[in-house]
């Protein structure tokens, strides 16, 4: 996987500041997630594997993309499988989607609690961590009774755990040390 994401970073890197210059960045992350999900779909690598020549390849894939590819798309796609690398759009819209999110200061935020949380105390959630990160926070809401009560809070590299169950964990943890 890390092998992909270093070939897909230039690529993601150029197609956004070709959309940030051209003020076109979310039409441009529509169109690579759905490039994206063509090619990681097994019957679209399957059927691309088969076929000899990059340039057919890039044919039959923007055939695939239909009018979800625009030109500069289309380029970009062509440029990929003249250089072999097809295999990295998945990477390529991932990473386009990382630069999107930090372009727009958003970030997601993954937030597991043994019940479910009610509208009000999520607002208040998204107020504070909207506070803590200086970013507008996208909340994701799970639930997991193993966590008895509290949160679990993860927003990119940043784990808050605040649950029962982590508390009881790392008491044993110390307790055994």
């Amino acid at each position: 996987m890390s092998e992909l994401t270093t070939i897909a970073r230039p690529y993601a890197k150029a197609a956004f500041e070709l959309a940030v210059e051209k003020g076109t960045v979310e039409a441009w992350n529509e169109m690579l997630f759905f490039a994206g999900q063509v090619a990681r779909d097994e019957q679209v690598q399957a059927l691309l594997g088969g076929i000899a020549t990059e340039a057919e390849q890039s044919d039959v894939f923007i055939k695939l993309c239909a009018e979800q590819l625009n030109e500069q798309g289309q380029n970009l796609i062509k440029l990929m499988a003249e250089n072999e690398r097809l295999a990295a759009m998945p990477a390529v819209a991932d990473l386009f989607a990382e630069l999107k999110a930090d372009y727009d200061k958003e970030i997601d935020v993954n937030v597991v609690s043994a019940a479910a949380l009610a509208e009000d105390a999520q607002a208040k959630l998204v107020a504070a961590l909207e506070k803590r990160f200086a970013r507008k926070v996208k909340l994701n809401c799970s639930i997991d009774e193993t966590i008895v009560s509290g949160l679990v809070i993860k927003a990119g590299d940043t784990v808050i755990d605040g649950s029962i169950r982590g508390k009881l964990d790392r008491l044993v943890t110390t307790l055994q040390s």
